[in-house]
């Protein structure tokens, strides 16, 4: 039982690097994207990513990565529960 629990929970690490690249791991979900805004669902709760130019270069939800290039304005989290479940639609989830 105590794998379960550990292999659910993954590192959750961020890496920017002058506002322009952002890697990312410990990422559950993509929920949506464009070029002024990216919203994950992390391990550590929901992050929003706000800029100009937005890219998800890389993206492997196996491994939990994500890569993201543009012009990054600000990173903001917000816990999960808030939320719902799992079988929620994304924008029930969102306007809550």
């Amino acid at each position: 039982m105590e794998d379960l629990n550990t292999a659910k929970q993954r590192t959750h690490k961020l890496m920017l690097t002058n506002r322009r690249t952002c890697t990312i791991s410990g990422v559950s979900d993509v929920l949506s994207f464009d070029i002024k805004e990216v919203l994950l669902e992390t391990d550590q709760g929901m992050l929003m990513i706000k800029g100009g130019d937005l890219h998800v270069s890389r993206l492997t939800l196996d491994k939990g990565e994500v890569d993201i290039d543009g012009k990054i304005d600000s990173l903001t989290y917000s816990e999960v529960t808030g939320y719902g479940g799992k079988g929620e639609s994304l924008f029930s989830r969102l306007f809550k």
